[in-house]
């Protein structure tokens, strides 16, 4: 009996933490009319939106905003999101998204971007922050034609190390693959898990840093790779950048968020790209 009551009790929370776990879905595209960028259908479900705040000359802002106030263990968040005939999109959030402790299942991110001839896309969101134990899978699916431009930016922070709290447990992966012109010209996947502070304490990782970042720009060569090198005397954390394959790939590495975000903001000035006035803020 003692047996029955007991699996019936696991069932019963299991089902109650289901029924509790956030969903959202944002899908939309936009299009350029008389070299004006316009919306074209959008679709919203569960607690994720996207406002477009405020009319541009030519391109269209947009930011995520997550009513879930975060993301925890079971949620799952699905990003579709296409520029065609020479739009110019930029693409934010309204504030750093929060990971929280997992007991369960990873929450799943999925971000699917299409660039079509002549557009450009920014994705500029602010910082992913990972609490202790968190476990996330983020999975990022780009494709991007050859004559289209992309910038593709994110930050990850272990730990609100402000606060004086560290990421110690918990699971991280992050698979990226990046198409362009059809072909498949960039694939990753990071992942970390299980004991994910002291693997970021080894040299060979993060040497003991809490932020890192990514900054994927197409087209990139190495002229552009000149530029950004020549910034290196300011920053603050570890930067690297090549280019390859016609993108270029700058990897970001520091102590805190502050200063990784500070070099980023560093990077992306040299690319020509206005920032949201979010990040400015």
């Amino acid at each position: 009996m003692r047996s029955e009551l007991s699996t019936n009790s696991s069932d019963l929370e299991s089902s109650v933490f289901e029924a509790n776990r956030a969903r959202g879905v944002v899908r939309f595209d936009v299009h350029a009319t008389d070299g004006v960028t316009r919306r074209g259908a959008l679709h919203e479900s569960g607690s994720l939106r996207v406002r477009f705040p405020s009319p541009e000359d030519e391109g269209l802002s947009g930011v995520f905003v997550n009513t879930a106030g975060g993301v925890a263990g079971g949620d799952r968040f699905d990003i579709d999101v296409t520029a065609t005939d020479a739009a110019r999109l930029t693409l934010t959030t309204a504030a750093a998204e929060k990971v929280y402790r997992a007991p369960g299942p990873a929450a799943q991110l999925n971000i699917a971007l299409k660039v079509g001839a002549g557009a450009h896309l920014s994705w500029l969101p602010q910082e992913t922050i990972l609490f202790d134990r968190a476990r996330v899978q983020r999975r990022f699916d780009i494709e991007v034609y050859e004559t289209a431009s992309l910038l593709l930016c994110e930050i990850v922070v272990f730990g609100r190390t402000a606060m004086g709290e560290r990421m110690e447990q918990g699971e991280f992966v992050d698979r990226w693959r990046l198409r362009r012109g059809g072909k498949l010209v960039f694939a990753e996947t990071v992942r970390l898990d299980g004991n994910i502070g002291a693997k970021l304490a080894r040299s060979a990782v993060a040497k003991g840093g809490a932020a890192i970042g990514t900054a994927l720009i197409v087209p990139g060569d190495e002229a552009l790779v000149e530029r950004i090198r020549e910034a290196a005397d300011s920053f603050a954390g570890e930067v690297g950048i090549s280019a390859w394959n016609g993108f270029a790939l700058a990897r970001f590495c520091a102590q805190d968020a502050a200063r990784l975000r500070a070099d980023m903001m560093a990077v992306l000035a040299r690319t020509g790209v206005a920032l949201p006035r979010l990040w400015l803020n």
